[in-house]
């Protein structure tokens, strides 16, 4: 188990019980600190200056991509900064050249960052777009693409992790369905990096997004991870460009070319800064400590009669990640409860998965708690012991 003693880094853990880092996790204090560090003694733009303040934070930026790669083992390829994984998804989306009769294939698992980008390709310039349908507890079944796919997909969308079932997904099945066919294979790891060990190596996906918010980093921050550096930039302007005449430009290479403009540096380094973190406490760590917490949440909701849990068992393959709904309740109803009788911060409502909740049949949605390192079995027995009042008052 995480000891404990690192809740000391995260201040607001003082006043409320904090369950929904799925939507955004806290930032300990060595992350803002790193950020703060940046603004007081090397506050000037990357990759744009000679003098000394220009050159450190050119390489404490640098640094920062380098945590990165090192943290999802990512041994080629290229790592862009974004502003998120929304960001991340429309870069691939708007940056490869479509052409007509191509297909895209995602699922209904995802989370809308993952959806809308390809809907707007098929409604705009007529892709075909098909969808996998997962079991109830979140489960896609790679014989499911295999049925559907053809050598017209270009593209195959799945994310790694559900953000309200916390199903893993075997991507590593995918992507070699995905690569038998000629098509490429886009994974979100919204969900899994910030609370599995990741290894774009073994997944074999060729493009890899995710934010830094769920991660203990900086809002305003997320990655694209690019196999091959293939894609159109989303953007152009300076800082990414080799030389501009009037009669045109040409392109710098390496992330450079991704990254126009003044990017979030202080960002940058508060997600290097955040993954060190991450490092100290080991993701294999992270993993045992969430899921024993998971397994507690579960089997004390299992024992409220009016109570119903979607997603894996307690000892499914999954992260800390528990929606449930209650009998004759209102998921905000329940969650606004929950903040004012006990201080404990849920999320309800669609998560940004209406397809998904249309196909467990749930039109408002669910009560959605999910962890990160700094929780704690108290966090899960005071959880279950609220919601089992609440549960008791109708």
């Amino acid at each position: 188990m995480i000891p404990d003693t690192i809740r000391k880094d995260f201040p607001l853990l003082s006043s409320v019980c904090y369950l929904d880092s799925a939507a955004t996790s806290l930032s300990p204090e060595p992350v803002l600190n790193a950020m703060l560090e940046y603004e007081h003694t090397c506050r000037a733009n990357a990759g744009r200056g000679v003098h000394r303040l220009a050159q450190q934070a050119t390489q404490k930026y640098k640094e920062a991509h380098e945590r990165v790669k090192k943290f999802i083992h990512a041994e080629e390829g290229e790592v862009v900064f974004t502003r998120n994984s929304t960001e991340a998804i429309n870069t691939v989306a708007s940056g490869l050249s479509w052409h007509e009769g191509e297909g895209i294939i995602s699922t209904l698992l995802e989370h809308h960052s993952n959806l809308l980008p390809w809907m707007r390709l098929r409604d705009h310039q007529g892709l075909d777009l098909r969808f996998l349908t997962p079991a109830q507890d979140g489960a896609l079944d790679p014989a499911a693409l295999e049925a559907i796919i053809t050598k017209k997909t270009r593209l195959v969308a799945i994310t790694e992790t559900s953000n309200v079932l916390g199903n893993v997904v075997p991507v590593s099945e995918f992507a070699k369905i995905c690569h038998d066919y000629g098509a490429l294979l886009l994974v979100d790891g919204s969900q899994s990096v910030p609370h599995i060990p990741v290894d774009i190596g073994k997944s074999g996906c060729d493009f890899f997004c995710f934010s830094g918010h769920k991660m203990l980093g900086p809002t305003g921050t997320g990655v694209l991870f690019m196999k091959e550096p293939c894609l159109e930039p989303l953007v152009v302007g300076g800082g990414s460009v080799e030389r501009v005449t009037a009669a045109g430009y040409t392109l710098t290479g390496g992330y450079e070319r991704y990254e126009s403009g003044t990017p979030n540096i202080a960002g940058a380094i508060g997600l290097g800064r955040a993954i060190e973190y991450l490092n100290s406490l080991g993701m294999e760590n992270i993993q045992r400590h969430e899921q024993a917490i998971t397994r507690r949440i579960i089997e004390g909701l299992t024992g409220i009669g009016n109570l119903h849990i979607f997603g894996p068992g307690p000892s499914g393959n999954r992260i800390g990640v528990v929606s449930f709904t209650l009998d004759g309740f209102n998921p905000h109803d329940v969650a606004i409860l929950l903040d004012s009788e006990a201080d404990i911060m849920v999320r309800s409502g669609h998560h940004c998965c209406m397809p998904l909740m249309d196909c467990l049949h749930l039109s408002e949605g669910t009560i959605r708690a999910s962890l990160h390192c700094y929780n704690t079995m108290e966090d899960a027995d005071r959880l279950v012991e609220t919601v089992g009042k609440i549960a008791g008052e109708r």
